[in-house]
């Protein structure tokens, strides 16, 4: 019973960072249109920080962390959500939201080759032939003169590579790091920390900090499934997956993401869809099948 309870919580955590996630961007594309980057990703962590604390403290749920679990989570805090999603979010200011999860696809490449570095774990044939897969369809993507067209987009598919690799890096390091053992608790301090680290980079860069009542209906709504879904959901699915399956198996939400926010970015915002951008989804789909494969 308790492996088919189990079972059946992996699958619902890989639904979670799939196709919730892959909404984030669409959410994140309209919310930044209206509110500075850090200053939203500050005001959604803030949000769900508290509801899970909440959530945590009535659950029963310790609260005590040592030190070594705190420095921890101060680092990947760093790494997944002031770099990992308020870097990104500024990025996304300069490209469709369907574009940037398809630059972001590349997560599972880096992965793998860091496990290669950090911990010289040999790839398996399949492995090898889904990092293939993935950069040739990286290849197609980027090569669209009709998309990268001016030097914004530019600036913002290098910060996105930039948080593609640091979120790579964590989530190696949260595989073995010695952190709170409860996966909402884990969360929670996770995404307060960023908070004080958000906001202070929001207050140096001088963006305007607005009251929710003061902003357009899509944003409010946006910035709710992003604290709700995005945050309270996907994130705390994540880290339970992360302490519960292989790491580049995890990874491989990046490939499954851009596909629901190409989608999502076209029927909603009109973004260009174009044939070659459907065809490297394609192909990083099949990357996907092979490095999920990986392992019977």
């Amino acid at each position: 019973m308790k492996s088919t309870s189990s079972k059946i919580l992996i699958i619902l955590a890989f639904i979670a960072i799939y196709i919730i996630w892959g909404s984030t961007y669409l959410m994140n594309k309209i919310a930044v249109t209206e509110l500075p980057a850090f200053f939203l990703a500050f005001f959604r962590f803030f949000c769900a920080s508290i509801l899970i604390f909440t959530i945590a403290k009535f659950s029963g749920k310790k609260l005590q962390i040592t030190k070594r679990q705190l420095r921890n989570s101060i680092f990947v805090a760093f790494l997944f959500m002031v770099s990992g999603n308020g870097l990104f979010v500024w990025a996304i200011k300069y490209v469709d939201s369907g574009f940037a999860a398809l630059l972001a696809s590349t997560q599972p490449l880096f992965v793998l080759l860091l496990m290669r570095l950090i911990d010289n774990k040999r790839m398996k044939l399949k492995s090898i032939i889904g990092v293939i897969l993935g950069i040739f369809g990286m290849y197609l993507l980027v090569s669209q003169r009709e998309l990268v067209t001016d030097e914004d987009t530019l600036l913002g598919i290098i910060l996105i590579f930039t948080c593609v690799i640091g979120w790579s890096y964590a989530s190696v390091f949260v595989s073995k790091a010695d952190l709170p053992k409860n996966h909402l608790v884990s969360t929670g301090y996770q995404m307060g920390i960023a908070c004080v680290m958000l906001a202070i980079v929001s207050f140096f860069l001088g963006e305007t900090w607005t009251s929710p009542l003061t902003w357009s209906t899509n944003v409010q709504w946006s910035m709710f499934l992003l604290i709700i879904l995005g945050s309270l959901v996907a994130f705390t699915a994540f880290n339970y997956l992360l302490k519960e399956v292989s790491t580049e198996k995890v990874a491989t939400a990046s490939y499954v993401n851009p596909v629901v926010a190409l989608f999502l970015g076209w029927y909603v915002l009109n973004e260009q869809l174009t044939t070659q951008s459907l065809i490297a989804a394609f192909i990083l789909l099949i990357g996907v099948y092979f490095i999920n494969s990986r392992n019977k």
